[in-house]
């Protein structure tokens, strides 16, 4: 009876203990869960921002598009420094405490990104600017001083400009770099050990849920990103240091810099939180004993010796695993299919690499529109429409079960589509503005053949004017003139944002000049064709993104379908590392460098170098714009023909020496329809 007591209390003690063991695992894996979702929230949340911030930096430091496209590739570039080591160690290691390290490293390097806003002096979007913000900003704006010295001007300018060694002109802008770099190191391995993690523990047959609602979690950081920047644009980068009522330039003033170092410090810490509860998670998690594999279940004795024979096999055996790992290599780099697939994908990259870098900076200047404008648009069209393009995408494939050659015309078709809809972009691109001292003469008269040099007119020669300056005002005459000064304004009234200039001489309304005209300060705005052209703009880009999603899926699907079953990791990261270093490196610096071709006028910092530019050839930038990503999506297509051919020559073609088991692989290819589980890599594309 005694007996029969303590076996049941040794039953109900292991039941028990069975019990707690179960709990433990489903509040770790559900804790390690919520954690690597908040995770991936601030990742996205942090590119979004980085992306959409790249015209306020560019502005803040005074630098060219192509220093900006160096910055904003520096990202890829910490990615790479450390991606063989996570890829290598990151199973052998605590995954949680490394992912835990990447998400702390991550937000650190956003926080460094805000960081050079608190160590320059106040933003100085005008020479006339004066030192103290809170100062009557318009008192000292320049106007046409008749036959008085040009150095009366200059030797103020340079007064106001005492002091301010620490702003724009400087090499702050190298903080922002390492800060993107750092951001990148971070990110790392959050996504591939996460995942591994979620894998190796779910429940058998629940990770591909698990996965699917992670991925659908993470657009919480775009559609949050995009309403941060929205808000945080509209408000001016000195704010809570100086009186708003002063700035006399608005939103969609080309000198305009929202409070962009605000973005980083949300994303950075949101990212540091994101962190915390992985550092006090088990590098495994003990799954309940149902769900364990017979193997686990060795003898501790036992499996202690097959870890000593593996360690003195592993050990000798790694000439042979060397060895091994570059006749894989060699087998995907010699697999024509992976190569044009490889190729192909890399010139759809870098065309979208480029787009998502500088579309918000051509909405703005091409059509006029706020930061914040833009940056709320995109975040409504843009999601929305690439979600339901990629389920589509991947419906379709599922619904019509598509074999690999039919997954290849699928994408081809989608990616033609997406191509012929980008064509009409080029209809879409507006004039330029009649720019008195750029487009015309500065009497506003004539058109000029180059914006270079263009020759004082009657009306300004004996103004004395700083011709570097930009100050724009517009006429009644719907045109912008650069300055007071060159506009040959004799003088001014109101203060702040109501300021007016009157008696300028290069004003004429109805071919008569008139001494009484009076301007007001800011560029003209678009006429009312532009405007028209934006609304069809913002349609047509809804149906390339949309076209774009559709064929994301299948594209994923060539990379590791192409390939022998045990080199399909090898391929995914030999894609991967590719993308990365000559996509996502070279394309926003080679696309900014032949952005800023089309610059008109480039404002002049402290030192007097070449700064950012102030206002761009419509005409010519979106020629290059879309010129460019024309130029890249083009080849891709012919890749898709010579893709397609080559499959069905592999996979169609009849060869009666081939063996069985190449003629199973055939079959398997050509006739099973493949399996959407490889909808998982999805995310991998975008």
């Amino acid at each position: 009876m005694m007996d029969q007591n303590q076996h049941l209390s040794k039953t109900a003690e292991a039941q028990h203990s069975e019990k707690r063991k179960t709990r433990n695992y489903c509040n770790g894996f559900k804790m390690f869960l919520a954690a690597l979702s908040l995770s991936f929230i601030s990742k996205a949340l942090s590119a979004i921002i980085m992306k959409s911030s790249i015209t306020q930096i560019e502005r803040r430091f005074d630098i060219s598009s192509s220093t900006v496209g160096l910055i904003d590739g520096s990202f890829e570039m910490g990615n790479l420094l450390v991606i063989v080591f996570v890829s290598y160690f990151g199973a052998k290691l605590h995954r949680p405490k490394l992912i835990g390290i990447g998400c702390f490293t991550m937000g650190i390097g956003s926080i460094l990104t805000a960081l050079p806003h608190f160590f320059m002096g106040y933003y100085r979007y005008s020479k006339d600017t004066p030192i103290n913000p809170s100062e009557n900003s318009t008192s000292s704006l320049s106007t046409c001083l008749i036959n008085q010295n040009l150095s009366l001007n200059r030797t103020s300018l340079e007064i106001v400009g005492k002091g301010w060694e620490k702003e724009s002109g400087s090499h702050m802008w190298i903080y922002i770099l390492l800060g993107n770099m750092l951001r990148g190191i971070g990110e790392t391995p959050i996504t591939p050990l996460g995942i591994s993690y979620i894998d190796d523990f779910a429940k058998e047959g629940h990770s591909s849920f698990y996965l699917g609602n992670l991925f659908a979690v993470t657009m919480i950081g775009p559609i949050v990103g995009f309403l941060l920047v929205s808000l945080f644009s509209k408000m001016y980068v000195d704010i809570g240091y100086i009186d708003l009522s002063t700035i006399r330039i608005t939103p969609k003033d080309s000198r305009w810099v929202g409070a962009w170092w605000l973005g980083f410090l949300v994303a950075g810490l949101i990212s540091i939180i994101s962190s915390i509860p992985f550092f006090f998670l088990p590098k495994n998690l003990d799954k309940p004993k149902k769900e364990k594999k017979a193997s686990v279940s060795l003898p501790v004795q036992n499996e202690e010796k097959s870890q000593m024979a593996h360690l003195t096999k592993q050990g000798q055996n790694v000439s042979g695993t060397v060895a091994g790992f570059f006749q894989s290599l060699k087998n995907i780099l010699t697999n024509p299919l992976y190569v044009i697939t490889l190729f192909l994908t890399l010139l759809q990259a870098s065309s979208h690499i480029g787009i998502i870098t500088y579309v918000f900076k051509y909405v703005e200047q091409q059509y006029g529109q706020s930061a914040s404008e833009t940056s709320i648009l995109f975040g409504f069209i843009t999601i929305p429409t690439f979600a339901s393009g990629m389920f589509t995408g991947g419906y379709i494939i599922k619904k019509f079960k598509f074999t690999l050659v039919g997954i290849a015309k699928f994408s081809f078709c989608s990616h033609m589509l997406s191509f012929l809809f980008h064509l009409l972009n080029f209809a879409l691109i507006c004039e330029n503005k009649s720019v008195a001292g750029l487009t015309l003469t500065y009497d506003g008269n004539n058109p000029v053949a180059s914006h270079i040099n263009v020759p004082l007119s009657y009306c300004n020669s004996d103004c004395n004017c700083d011709q570097s300056q930009w100050e724009p005002l517009c006429g009644d005459n719907g045109i912008t003139y650069i300055s007071p000064c060159l506009a040959g304004c004799k003088s001014s009234s109101g203060s702040k944002k109501s300021v007016m200039f009157h008696n300028c001489s290069c004003v004429e309304v109805n071919g008569f000049q008139s001494r009484n005209n009076s301007m007001k300060l800011g560029e003209c705005p678009k006429n009312d064709q532009c405007t028209r052209k934006f609304y069809v703009y913002i349609v047509v880009q809804i149906f390339i993104f949309f076209s774009s999603a559709l064929g994301s899926t299948s594209n994923v699907m060539l990379v590791f379908k192409n390939v022998e079953p045990e080199l399909k990791s090898l391929a995914m990261g030999f894609h991967s590392l590719t993308i990365r270093t000559l996509g996502g490196i070279p394309a926003p610096i080679y696309f900014g460098a032949l952005i800023d071709r089309a610059c008109m006028k480039w404002s002049v910092n402290n030192y007097g170098k070449q700064g950012s530019c102030r206002i761009y050839n419509s005409t010519l930038y979106g020629n290059t714009f879309f010129g460019l990503t024309t130029s890249l999506k083009l080849p891709a297509l012919v890749l898709y023909v010579v893709l397609i051919s080559v499959m069905k020559k592999k996979y169609q073609g009849k060869d009666t020496k081939a063996s069985e088991n190449e003629r199973k692989s055939v079959n398997e290819a050509n006739l099973e329809p493949l399996s959407s589980d490889a909808g998982v890599d999805r995310e991998t594309h975008i």
